[in-house]
């Protein structure tokens, strides 16, 4: 099979951006004069979208101050969700190469569509990729394919043309949904285990492996 276009997950796959979600809720829960939480158990927190991440970063007995929290959230993200996020080193490269090739690139996240848009177009311009989704009213998250078939449609690709990079097995599972190359990125928040177990097909270590274990049509 020649793959024909590549759907990217964002946190976690493209960049490292756990510091300043990780900052960012526990500046909302420091409000609060409530406890916070060290940056690696945030790994474990996000890929659900920003609700469950707040969802899981409340105290059981707090719940009801979620959707005031999530507010505060969001407002606290677009002042600080720039300070430490970055591109995984080797991820600016593969992207210029894939894109020589003339393969189609996307990304489909479950952060929230706004900020999605505003750290890809700081870090990567606006020209790279083809399409952008990121979590936004009447769309379901991902596990479900919704988002990824639909720009394979848009793209008039079949869904076994394209390869899904992720690093959690929520994005494992919204690849085998859809169809398509379960690609396991092994630099990010979730184990090698987990994306085993959810369906990858291939494991990767660093990013421009993926031109070596992936056949693209020239």
């Amino acid at each position: 099979m020649q793959y024909k276009a590549v759907i990217f997950d964002l946190d976690g796959t493209l960049v490292n951006s756990l510091n300043d979600l990780a900052d960012s809720v526990n500046i909302v829960l420091a409000s609060y004069n409530l406890p916070t939480h060290d940056v690696e158990s945030y790994k474990y927190r996000v890929g659900n979208g920003i609700r469950k991440l707040m969802q899981r970063s409340l105290p059981d007995d707090k719940q009801d101050l979620l959707d005031e929290a999530l507010e505060k959230f969001k407002a606290v993200y677009a002042r600080h969700n720039m300070d430490k996020t970055r591109p995984y080193e080797g991820i600016t490269e593969l992207l210029e190469k894939l894109c020589a090739q003339n393969i189609k690139l996307g990304v489909c996240t479950n952060k929230h569509d706004e900020a999605a848009k505003v750290i890809i177009k700081a870090l990567f311009g606006e020209d790279i990729f083809d399409e952008i989704i990121g979590d936004k009213q009447g769309l379901k998250r991902k596990p479900d394919p919704g988002k990824v078939l639909a720009m394979a449609q848009n793209w008039n690709l079949q869904p076994q043309e394209i390869a899904y990079l992720g690093d959690s097995g929520v994005d494992m599972q919204t690849a085998v949904n859809a169809g398509m190359l379960a690609v396991g990125v092994l630099w990010g928040f979730r184990t090698e285990t987990e994306l085993k177990e959810n369906g990858a097909d291939i494991l990767i270590s660093s990013p421009l492996e993926l031109l070596k274990a992936v056949n693209f049509a020239k």
